[in-house]
Formats: C-alpha cells, structure tokens, sequence
C-alpha cells in the first residue's frame, strides 16, 4: 500500500510527515536521507500498531484483509 508524505525544506533539514498514520514524522539533512528515515519509522510505526492490537485482542482472533 502506498502512503503519502509531506515534506519540506526547513532551513538546512528536511522534514516531513506521513499523511495516513499519526505520529509518523523524521528529519534529515538530504531529502533522500528523510524519505528513507520516514519509511524506518513508518514500518515500527506499523509493527507497533499491529503488536498492539493483537495484544488487545488476547486469544482467538482472525485477520481480515480491508480494501479502500
């Protein structure tokens, strides 16, 4: 699934957000180097959120594929 990203120029750093999930955001002084830390922080982002919702979930839960 591909996600957006907001990012620019701030002085001598570059900055930026990932629109879809909250709290996803980096800096880095090239533009290559924040869009490869973005997609570091958006993939724990991700890990996170998953371990999270199994460990809500406990025992006995599926997984369902959600089309947009």
């Amino acid at each position: 699934m591909p996600y957006k990203a907001i990012i620019q120029r701030d002085g001598e750093w570059w900055i930026g957000w990932v629109e879809e999930i909250p709290g996803v955001n980096s800096q880095g002084s090239t533009r290559e180097e924040l869009i490869e830390s973005l997609r570091s922080a958006l993939r724990e982002a991700i890990e996170m959120n998953r371990a999270d919702a199994i460990a809500a979930s406990q025992a006995g839960y599926e997984e369902a594929t959600l089309h947009l």
